[in-house]
């Protein structure tokens, strides 16, 4: 018996009638149970999905049940067909049962859903004309079949359902945003899909969604490009609210956008809190070591000699090399405190919007290594280490150098452009209808 199916399914993956045909004869109530076998599919799946126009006819005319069966993704034939664009089985469909176009799959999906999508203007048609209302059916965000096809970029689909349904409530609905579809196709950039929304009488251009942002609000709020001009001429050609009288060089919220990135450069390390923590922290614990644990280590026990009285605990390095002690520690202790200070301010949760703090912390705990290095080298080892430390520093300072010159660079460049743009602005306050400049006129 599962000989017999496995041969029905192949004749539909072929489209053989003939072979249809012989299996029936073999058997006439193969097509029955096709209900209980462990395909998931109906013949008819196959031959809607595939395309096979003759084979379809002939089971719809012998079991036409079928057609309301759901497979394992509760799609009917009709979904698959008209996902396929195959009209010719969609109208072969829709003669048995015109109510299979309301039905959906597992995605909330009606075939005509799926159609729209994939652009099948053909067999949209025939499925709106077997059933209207299966336009109006919503989806699981509240988005119709309109929000649907400009998601796609499906232009055609979208004026066949514009055209076949006017209404002002089917054209300006929303979905759980209070977006209506102008408001996607201005957010995207579809500028013809614009242009023909426009053109359509009942489209809502000043239609606000649940932030109060109507189209043009959507326009002024995205990324800047080529398009946007043309946009913001046909919102402003049919009274678009939100870009009447602002131009796109000098909208307060292209001022604010502006502002947002400075911010976000100059906040920095607020944005970078946590590793900032363990940076510090890192720096804090190595001064501290370093500053109970001197270089040298300390007196073992109480001394005495001719000169001097060592005693224990006291550090070596502070009775051999006084001069350079003094030196490391002041290093040490300011790489400590400093470290602190990023600590303090980061957990206090104060805005921090200078790299003061670690350039200090990080500059002298390598001056602290730096010197340690020095003292703790043997003195016929001493201009080697001595070569190497010098020129590790000059690297360090001429780094420092560079991006002290590169910041003033950058900030002599920001004081010009700003001191352009206000003589530009006076000059463009001047204009020729000014009375001053009509009086000069006249003299």
């Amino acid at each position: 018996m599962e000989m017999v199916e496995t041969k029905l399914f192949e004749a539909a993956s072929k489209g053989s009638v003939d072979l249809l045909q012989k299996l029936l004869k073999e058997d006439p109530l193969i097509l029955d149970r096709g209900f209980v076998n462990c395909f998931s599919e109906t013949p008819l799946h196959v031959a809607a999905l595939l395309g096979h126009i003759e084979f379809a006819k002939e089971i719809i005319k012998i079991k036409p049940q079928l057609t309301t069966e759901l497979n394992s993704l509760q799609s009917s034939p009709l979904h698959l067909a008209s996902a396929k664009g195959h009209v010719e089985i969609v109208r072969a469909l829709l003669s048995v049962n015109p109510r299979t176009c309301l039905a959906r799959d597992r995605n909330s999906l009606t075939p005509l859903h799926l159609a729209a999508q994939k652009g099948h203007v053909e067999v949209m048609t025939e499925l709106l004309q077997a059933e209207p209302d299966a336009a109006r059916l919503t989806l699981y965000g509240g988005e119709n079949i309109l929000h649907l096809c400009v998601k796609h970029y499906q232009l055609e689909a979208l004026k066949l359902l514009v055209n076949t349904i006017s209404e002002p409530e089917f054209v300006n609905a929303k979905d759980n945003h209070g977006n209506t579809v102008l408001h996607l196709a201005v957010a995207d950039q579809q500028v013809e899909t614009i242009n023909f929304l426009l053109t359509v009488a009942a489209i809502e251009v000043n239609a606000p969604n649940h932030n109060e942002m109507t189209p043009g609000d959507t326009l002024i709020q995205t990324r800047r490009d080529v398009r946007d001009l043309e946009i913001q001429e046909s919102l402003k050609r049919v009274g678009g609210f939100g870009i009447q009288n602002v131009a796109l060089s000098t909208c307060p919220d292209q001022k604010n956008s502006r502002e947002m990135i400075l911010k976000q450069k100059h906040n920095w390390l607020e944005e970078q809190r946590s590793p900032l923590m363990v940076v510090a922290s890192l720096i804090a614990t190595m001064a501290f070591q370093v500053g109970v644990n001197p270089p040298s280590g300390v007196w073992q026990q109480d001394t005495k000699t001719a000169d001097d009285h060592l005693i224990a605990g006291f550090s070596i390095m502070a009775h051999n090399y006084p001069s350079a002690y003094r030196r490391f520690y002041r290093f040490n202790t300011t790489s400590f405190i400093a470290s602190l200070s990023i600590i303090f301010l980061l957990m206090s949760g104060l805005p921090i919007r200078s790299r003061v703090f670690m350039w200090v912390a990080i500059t002298t705990i390598a001056l602290v290594y730096s010197y340690t290095i020095l003292v703790l080298t043997p003195s016929e080892e001493g201009k080697s280490i001595e070569l190497i430390v010098g020129t590790s520093i000059f690297v360090w300072l001429c780094l420092m150098a560079l991006l002290l010159v590169g910041h003033t660079i950058r900030l002599v460049l920001k004081m010009v452009r700003k001191l352009r743009k206000r003589i530009l602005g006076r000059r463009r306050r001047m204009v020729p209808n000014s009375p001053i400049l009509l009086n000069n006129a006249h003299v």
